[in-house]
């Protein structure tokens, strides 16, 4: 079944999950420091907030699925649209191990589909890859500012990276 995704930029984190919480009536699923995310099942959504964007709104849309097939039909549907789609294939985003691919609408709309398949300790790879919190909590070099996180495998593999505003290819 697929679900909803929105992910929007906001400017304070804390007074954005108190509003969520009230508005969405339950806690996130998801609380890092600079992002937060809500699986709702009514509706079937996953609602994500992020900071340190030059701009606040909406950052992107999408669908997100839960197997392989579908979004291998999403997929399809993506290349029927007669965007630009954008493979994305294996990536870390959003502290998670996800395949993905996007496609911008005619308005300028970024969207994506995506199957998540595991947790990650960084928002994303590459260059704007930030440790979370749990990893600097274990961190024990210097002060820990100059602490990297770990090199996905497929890293060297795939020359695509999610970054603090967004995926891309």
């Amino acid at each position: 079944m697929k679900r909803f995704h929105v992910h929007a930029r906001v400017k304070n984190l804390e007074e954005s999950i108190q509003f969520y919480n009230a508005l969405f009536d339950t806690k996130p699923t998801v609380v890092k420091p600079d992002y937060a995310k809500w699986m709702l099942d009514d509706p079937r959504i996953n609602y994500a907030i992020s900071t340190g964007h030059s701009e606040n709104g909406i950052e992107h849309l999408g669908l997100q699925v839960e197997t392989e097939a579908e979004l291998n039909e999403v997929f399809a549907n993506m290349q029927n649209a007669k965007g630009t789609v954008r493979e994305e294939g294996e990536c870390t985003c959003c502290y998670s191990k996800s395949q993905k691919s996007w496609i911008t609408d005619p308005q300028g709309i970024d969207w994506e589909a995506f199957y998540t398949h595991g947790t990650a300790t960084v928002y994303g790879e590459g260059i704007n890859a930030r440790p979370s919190p749990e990893v600097m909590d274990q961190w024990t070099d210097n002060d820990s500012k100059n602490a990297q996180p770990e090199k996905p495998e497929s890293a060297s593999l795939i020359k695509k990276s999610c970054g603090s505003d967004s995926c891309t290819v």
